[in-house]
């Protein structure tokens, strides 16, 4: 009868900073501990000494730990705490944990078993349940942004581009009637181009010369 093969085990750690007594050394002691104690082999070790709300895109070791993982370098990833592993929110880890599943890697929280899915009963259950919060997540960020906007009307606040006054209006004329080009009275008004472009054509002015305006 074959005997399975021990689980290889892809450690993660992370402090945001090397200041302020942090030490990924602190993580990594318990978590190669755990690992030994479970009888898993360690194929490798990612250590980050950046912030947690980066995605893999912009922390190094992340990166190469999703590489790695694509390429079935380990069967899991074990880290100390989901909040070492991300701290973007709730909808762009599921993302992550999605994307290790599909690679066939599964994830453990050493300090919140709760959030593994290196159980195959638990893993699609709790994925879809950590994609509804995120959903929720979305939704109240969505909520507060829309409340935010409501709150700054009712103060009067102006949201968007300010309204071409007719004072701008009266000194983009001044400066058109010297035959400058567009892009010259852009610079000499600070108007932006797509402004002047816009004004001067309902002014009735033509660019003045070809690919002048």
């Amino acid at each position: 009868m074959a005997t399975s093969l021990p689980t290889r085990v892809g450690i993660y750690a992370r402090v945001s900073t090397d200041s302020k007594g942090q030490d990924p050394e602190n993580q990594l002691t318990q978590l190669r501990a755990w690992c030994e104690r479970m009888g898993h082999v360690v194929a490798g070790e990612y250590v980050e000494h950046d912030s947690g709300s980066k995605g893999a895109d912009q922390r190094q070791h992340l990166g190469r730990l999703f590489t790695d993982a694509a390429r079935r370098e380990f069967d899991m990833v074990l880290v100390w705490a989901l909040d070492r592993f991300s701290r973007k929110g709730m909808a762009s880890t599921v993302v992550d944990l999605q994307r290790l599943a599909s690679h066939g890697v599964s994830f453990h929280s050493f300090s919140e078993p709760h959030l593994s899915t290196d159980n195959d009963l638990v893993r699609d259950v709790l994925l879809a349940v950590l994609a509804s919060l995120a959903k929720l997540e979305r939704q109240k960020i969505s909520e507060r942004t829309k409340a935010g906007l409501e709150r700054a009307r009712a103060r009067g606040k102006r949201l968007g581009r300010a309204p071409f006054s007719r004072a701008m209006r009266e000194k983009l004329r001044a400066v058109l009637d010297t035959g400058a080009n567009w892009h010259r009275v852009s610079l000499s008004t600070g108007i932006p181009y797509s402004t002047v472009k816009k004004h001067a054509r309902v002014l009735g002015y033509e660019p003045p010369g070809r690919g002048a305006g």
